[in-house]
C-alpha cells in the first residue's frame, strides 16, 4: 500500500508544489471574489487587479526559491567535507 501513497504524493506534488504559494493564490482569488460581489472593485479593473496580485505573488515565490538555493548554495559550499 506504501506504493499507492507514493503514486498520491508525487500527483500532488505535481500540482502543489510550493503550499504557501498555493495558499496565497487561493486567498487572493476569495478576496477578489469578495471585493468585486461587494462591488468595491469595479469590474473593468477586477481583471487589471487580479492580474497584478497573481504577478506579485509569483515574484514572491521566485525571490523566496532563488533565495532558498542561493543559501543552502553558501552552506554546501562552506562545508569543508566537500
Amino acid at each position: 500500500m506504501k506504493w499507492a501513497q507514493n503514486i498520491l504524493r508525487e500527483i500532488y506534488g505535481l500540482f502543489v508544489d510550493d503550499g504557501n504559494f498555493a495558499l496565497a493564490i487561493l486567498v487572493w482569488l476569495i478576496l477578489m471574489r469578495w471585493l468585486t460581489s461587494r462591488s468595491v472593485v469595479a469590474p473593468a479593473a477586477a481583471g487589471i487587479i487580479l492580474f497584478a496580485g497573481l504577478a506579485l505573488i509569483l515574484i514572491e515565490s521566485v525571490l523566496r526559491y532563488a533565495r532558498r538555493k542561493r543559501q543552502t548554495a553558501e552552506i554546501n559550499s562552506n562545508d569543508p567535507g566537500r
